[in-house]
């Protein structure tokens, strides 16, 4: 069983924020989710390609999302190599991906509750770069919308960041790294 977790925010206020780039994503591949209460997210089980897959928005906030990735990891018992989590990533700029694994959380605390939560670093990321205000608050920045053509942007790549989730179910991290990262 594969898992798929974008990270963001619940609530109005955050939807088009840069911190949600993982939730709009998660969003633009599966369109519709149900709130499972003991898993503190809301998920899909489909299967794709017959790998069955669970994909997670955790209700958590940010800073905890590592609770929800965890009981949900444990109840179906995935391993770390079967789960990609879709991140928010300040120092990539915009418009440029990166898929890791076995990597530190950069200093990003829905990363750092995962690792903490599992217990390890032994999973994949698809890290969207939304580049990095230098001028202005950290937290207000990745808290901030989107522009107008940054949005244009990313919801035209949509069908970009779907093609790197169905190839990470087919191929695992390896190869969907050797295929997608930029040389």
């Amino acid at each position: 069983m594969k898992m798929i977790v974008g990270l963001g925010n619940i609530g109005k206020e955050y939807v088009l924020t840069r911190h949600n780039v993982g939730f709009m994503i998660l969003d633009s591949f599966v369109k519709e989710f149900t709130l499972e209460k003991k898993f503190q997210a809301y998920v899909r089980i489909e299967s794709i390609q017959g790998e069955k897959c669970i994909f997670v928005k955790p209700t958590t906030f940010m800073n905890l999302s590592g609770l929800s990735v965890a009981k949900i990891s444990r109840y179906y018992d995935i391993d770390p190599d079967d789960i990609l989590v879709i991140q928010d990533d300040m120092d990539l700029a915009f418009g440029r991906h990166k898929l890791k694994i076995d990597s530190s959380s950069g200093g990003h605390n829905g990363i750092k509750s995962i690792i903490d939560a599992l217990g390890t670093t032994h999973f994949a990321r698809l890290k969207i770069g939304i580049s990095h205000d230098l001028k202005g608050d950290t937290i207000h920045y990745v808290l901030g919308n989107f522009s107008k053509d940054e949005m244009e942007f990313l919801i035209q790549h949509f069908s970009f960041y779907q093609e790197i989730i169905y190839f990470f179910i087919e191929n695992g991290i390896e190869k969907t790294m050797n295929r997608y990262n930029s040389k």
